[in-house]
């Protein structure tokens, strides 16, 4: 009886109607991830284009995020969700009716100005959960980005046959739904106590104290190092399927689908129960072990060599990786500020890794792009290595994070 009360403290409507709205909109964002590519060839893009332009997205999100995350702090959560997935359906629409790659990049700034909505979701789990389910809130936070990550891929697969813009349009759509369903069903969280407190608006300022803060800004550094290595992968990932495998969007659509899948099964069912028992900490640690692997190992993985099956053991690990080490940071970061502070704390912690997502992507970028501009099997390699070699940084990193931080607690 007492774990069925629990359960009933920790599954509530708020938190489920939050759910459905990282899901939609993680949809919206899944379409794009497998598309952008393809669809920027039309506009002869080169690697290093894509890379920037997946870039400049995340550049405007890292100056926006926590200045979002904070305004939520003070006026509420629902008005900036609302505001923010309002932006996200104008960049979409924008890039779906782009005539030249320019237009493309302003789609991408609006999107990216507009794209606080993550850092203030995760603060409204914290507003609804308590701190011994924080762990299994952002775990359901993960599963939104799983089922976002099976359904948006599979939908540019699918809707990508028809034409390259039409799933763009569809996205829009999708933000449309969203901001609906957030008018009509999301209840405030932010108290009147709250929204008078004063907070400083220097959002530099404030990212530059919580780094002088040791234990948040060590966690801080491994999320930004997480982040780098992933949207390396994932901005290459297009790339390395129609290298390797002659695949299009479709195939690549239906393999990130497949890497939701294994994100689902990971946060939403595994991710919990790991962290109660072996500690946030050791996850981290565990996650950057899979993702060294599977990223220097995963460049080897050809049509000719071990074919589909050695793709599918690489992406899983991929997923697997991300799942424990993300989850597991952003619950650590959550229990170390205070409940006055989740918004800015999160703020923080999302414009961080907006600001590995400029880094990785445009690194990511260069090191794709040949003296021809196009992408060979030498700058496929030393993509996904360099991005192995930045996830043992984090590994090294979440070590000393455990030695330091984590082995006398109380809580391990």
């Amino acid at each position: 009886m007492k774990g069925n009360s629990e359960s009933e403290r920790f599954i509530t409507k708020p938190l489920l109607v939050i759910f459905l709205t990282v899901l939609i909109d993680l949809i919206g964002f899944g379409i794009v991830i497998p598309l952008l590519p393809f669809y920027a060839e039309r506009f002869a893009a080169s690697p290093f284009d894509v890379g920037i332009l997946v870039a400049v997205y995340s550049l405007m999100q890292f100056i926006f995020s926590p200045i979002l995350g904070s305004l939520s702090d003070r006026f509420g959560r629902r008005p900036i969700l609302l505001f923010s997935i309002a932006g996200s359906a104008a960049g979409y629409l924008i890039i779906g009716l782009a005539g030249s790659l320019a237009i493309v990049f302003l789609g991408r700034m609006i999107g990216g100005i507009t794209a606080g909505n993550l850092s203030t979701a995760q603060a409204y789990i914290a507003d609804v959960t308590s701190r011994e389910n924080r762990a299994k809130g952002m775990g359901l936070f993960g599963m939104a980005f799983g089922f976002g990550f099976i359904l948006g891929p599979a939908l540019a697969a699918i809707l990508g046959q028809f034409d390259e813009r039409t799933p763009f349009f569809f996205a829009a759509g999708l933000a449309v739904l969203n901001t609906v369903l957030i008018y009509r069903f999301l209840p405030e969280t932010v108290t009147e106590a709250s929204r008078s407190m004063p907070r400083s608006m220097n959002r530099f300022k404030e990212l530059v104290v919580a780094m002088k803060e040791p234990r948040l800004a060590v966690i801080n550094l491994q999320y930004f190092l997480l982040i780098v290595s992933f949207s390396m992968m994932t901005t290459a990932f297009p790339y390395f399927t129609k290298f390797n495998f002659g695949y299009s969007v479709v195939e690549t659509g239906y393999l990130l689908a497949y890497v939701g899948l294994i994100a689902i099964v990971m946060q939403g069912m595994v991710f919990g129960r790991l962290a109660n028992r072996f500690g946030e900490s050791k996850l981290i640690l565990a996650g950057c072990i899979a993702l060294i692997v599977s990223l220097a190992a995963v460049p080897y993985v050809t049509d000719a060599t071990v074919g589909l099956i050695g793709l599918l053991i690489g992406t899983g690990l991929f997923a697997a990786g991300n799942s424990l080490a993300s989850p597991s940071l952003t619950s650590l970061a959550s229990k170390s500020a205070s409940d006055a502070d989740q918004g800015k704390t999160m703020g923080v912690m999302q414009s961080g890794a907006s600001l590995a997502r400029v880094v990785g992507p445009a690194i990511c970028g260069l090191l794709l792009n040949n003296r021809a501009n196009q992408v060979d099997a030498t700058t496929i390699r030393q993509n996904f290595w360099t991005a192995a070699a930045i996830m043992l940084v984090a590994g090294a990193v979440s070590l000393y994070f455990h030695l330091k931080f984590e082995t006398d607690s109380a809580e391990f």
